[in-house]
């Protein structure tokens, strides 16, 4: 399966980046206007509406009409892991419905003093077959644009 990982550092400590990355609020945050984020809703693991922090069981619907064309694509995640520890955080969601075929997404963060690594690692494949698997190297392109532009937003909410 194609994987595309990029990261950062980010000169905030680690609690200060995980507690941004871990709600609705740092999506929103870290999601460039160019995207045309909307969330539709977010459900704590409980059936709650609008949970502070996203653990595992929670989802989150949005929706996204990149550059203002075409319809808005609606996409639906769910989280399936989090956790803390000595150091270190991650959480991971997965695509339960949109546009992919397959969309496995890990945000890793490794504290380093007073900075932080943000490490995003997605697993993903795309629709249509063997027409999206040879589509794969030009995924890549926006794959890279989002992400370069996600952390540099971070950064910029957080130094």
């Amino acid at each position: 399966m194609p994987t595309y990982e990029r990261e950062t550092r980010v000169e905030a400590p680690l609690e200060e980046v995980w507690r941004f990355h871990s709600g609705v609020s740092g999506l929103e945050a870290a999601t460039p206007d160019w995207m045309g984020l909307r969330v539709e809703s977010a459900t704590g693991p409980n059936g709650e509406p609008d949970p502070d922090v996203l653990e595992p069981g929670a989802t989150v619907t949005l929706s996204i009409r990149p550059f203002g064309v075409g319809p808005r694509q609606r996409w639906t995640s769910a989280i399936t892991e989090r956790e803390r520890a000595d150091g270190t955080a991650y959480f991971r969601d997965e695509m339960v419905d949109g546009p992919f075929e397959r969309w496995v997404h890990t945000h890793a963060f490794y504290g380093d003093g007073d900075e932080t690594l943000v490490r995003d690692r997605v697993e993903y494949e795309l629709p249509f077959g063997p027409l999206g698997a040879a589509a794969t190297p030009f995924s890549r392109v926006g794959f890279e644009t989002m992400f370069r532009a996600r952390h540099r937003l971070t950064r910029a909410a957080l130094e």
